[in-house]
C-alpha cells in the first residue's frame, strides 16, 4: 500500500521504525490571495468559494459528516474534497487532530490553535506578507513541534498536513527562490497542471525582490502563512519523534525551507526523521513531475517521498473516479492518513476505500 520513490533505505527505515504505532494529525490551516486569480486551483468552483476552503475542511476533518456545518465543503469541478479521506483514517483510527491557524481570512467554529499569522498577500507583488509575522510563525511552529512531539515516545510519529488554496504556487515561487528548478514540475488540483499561469505569477513576484534573500525574508515575499509554521515543527519534532510530512509539492517546498532555515539560523534537525508522504496521483501525475522534483534538491539533501497506492478505479462514486483523471490529487493530509492506516493496522486498498466511501455516504445523507 506504500511506494517508496526517492532515497528507499531511508524511507524503508523510517516505515520500520514506526510500523503498527499511531502517530498524533496536526492540520496548519492557511490562506494566500494567489487561491482567488482565476483558474489557479480547482480547490472550489469560484474564487469566492475558495475563501471557505480551508474552513469548510477544518470543519469537516474535525467533525465529520454528521454535524451540520457552518461552512459545508465547496462545490467542486469535479471531485470531491481529500478531507474525506483524512477523515476517514482519523476517525476509524482514533487518531487525535490538531487543528491550527496559521492566517485565515474567515475563522470556522472548530478548537483552533491561533498562532497570530496574517493571511498572505498574492505572491505576485512580491510582499505577501511582514518579515515579523514570519519570523513570528516560525517561532510558534519551534514551538508547537516541541510541545506536540513531547506527548509522543520516541517510537511514535506526527503527521503535519496542510490546508491553503493556491499553495502549489506559493510552493513553486519558494523552491525557485532556494535555487531548486520546480519549472513544469509542481502538481495542482486540475488535471493538467496550470504551469504557465503559476509561472508567470511567480516570475513577477520574484523579480521584485533581490536574489538569494534570508529563506524568512522570501516566505514574507511570495510565501504563505503555512509554509514556515510547518517547517518550524518539523525542525522541532525531528529532534524527538518522527515526522510525516502530509503533502506533495507544497511539503517539498516546506522540506527545502526547513534545510534552508535551519542552515541560517543554526538549528538542529534530524532528517532521518522526516519523510514526505503523499498519493499515487500526485507521485505519478503525468502533467508534474514530483519525483523529478525531489530529485532536483541537492544531491546530499533529497527527501525521502513516499506515496499511499490507494485507488478509486474501482469505487462506485464518480466523485471518487474523478481522481483517477486527475482531479484533486490530495490535500488536508489525505496521503498521509493512508500511509498511517496502512502502517498502523496494515489497512489495505478495500479497507481504506470502504472507510472513505462511508464517509461520502454519510455527506451525501446529510446534505
Amino acid at each position: 500500500m506504500i511506494n517508496i520513490y526517492t532515497q528507499v533505505p531511508q524511507g524503508e527505515a523510517w516505515l520500520n521504525r514506526y510500523r503498527g504505532k499511531l502517530p498524533i494529525f496536526a492540520c496548519v490551516l492557511g490562506f494566500t490571495e494567489t487561491g482567488l486569480i482565476p483558474g489557479i486551483s480547482a480547490a472550489g468552483l469560484t474564487p469566492d468559494d475558495r475563501r471557505y476552503t480551508a474552513c469548510a475542511d477544518a470543519e469537516f476533518l474535525y467533525y465529520g459528516a454528521e454535524y451540520q456545518p457552518k461552512y459545508p465543503l465547496p462545490p467542486l469541478t469535479s471531485g470531491a474534497s481529500p478531507v474525506l479521506i483524512s477523515r476517514a483514517v482519523v476517525a476509524n483510527l482514533n487518531i487525535p487532530v490538531y487543528l491550527f491557524n496559521a492566517g485565515l481570512p474567515h475563522i470556522p467554529p472548530v478548537p483552533l490553535i491561533e498562532l497570530g499569522g496574517t493571511p498572505a498577500r498574492c505572491l505576485s507583488g512580491g510582499a505577501a506578507m511582514n518579515v515579523d509575522t514570519v519570523k513570528h510563525l516560525l517561532a510558534e511552529g519551534l514551538r508547537w513541534g516541541s510541545q506536540l512531539s513531547s506527548q509522543l515516545n520516541s517510537d511514535r510519529y506526527l503527521i503535519i498536513s496542510e490546508c491553503v488554496v493556491g499553495g502549489t504556487t506559493t510552493a513553486l515561487a519558494i523552491l525557485t527562490g532556494l535555487g531548486i528548478d520546480a519549472v513544469g514540475k509542481v502538481n495542482s488540483s486540475h488535471p493538467v497542471c496550470n504551469h504557465g499561469q503559476k509561472w508567470d505569477l511567480v516570475q513577477t513576484g520574484l523579480a521584485k525582490i533581490p536574489p538569494s534573500v534570508d529563506p524568512l525574508e522570501l516566505v514574507a515575499a511570495v510565501g504563505d502563512p503555512m509554509q514556515v509554521v510547518v517547517a518550524g515543527m518539523a525542525i522541532a519534532a525531528s529532534r524527538s519523534c518522527g515526522v510525516l510530512l502530509g503533502g506533495g509539492t507544497q511539503m517539498l517546498a516546506v522540506y527545502a525551507l526547513i534545510q534552508a532555515i535551519a542552515h541560517r539560523y543554526d538549528l538542529s534537525w534530524e532528517p532521518a526523521e522526516i519523510v514526505i508522504g503523499t498519493t499515487r496521483w500526485v507521485a505519478e501525475d503525468s502533467t508534474g513531475a514530483t519525483i523529478d522534483l525531489a530529485q532536483s534538491f541537492n544531491k546530499n539533501s533529497i527527501p525521502p517521498l513516499l506515496a499511499t497506492q490507494l485507488s478509486f478505479a474501482n469505487s462506485r462514486y464518480p466523485q471518487l473516479q474523478a481522481y483517477e483523471r486527475g482531479f484533486v490529487k490530495e490535500g488536508v493530509g489525505a496521503g498521509a492518513a493512508c500511509i498511517a492506516a496502512a502502517l498502523s493496522r496494515n489497512w489495505q486498498q478495500n479497507q481504506l476505500l470502504a472507510a472513505i466511501e462511508a464517509q461520502l455516504e454519510q455527506l451525501s445523507t446529510h446534505q
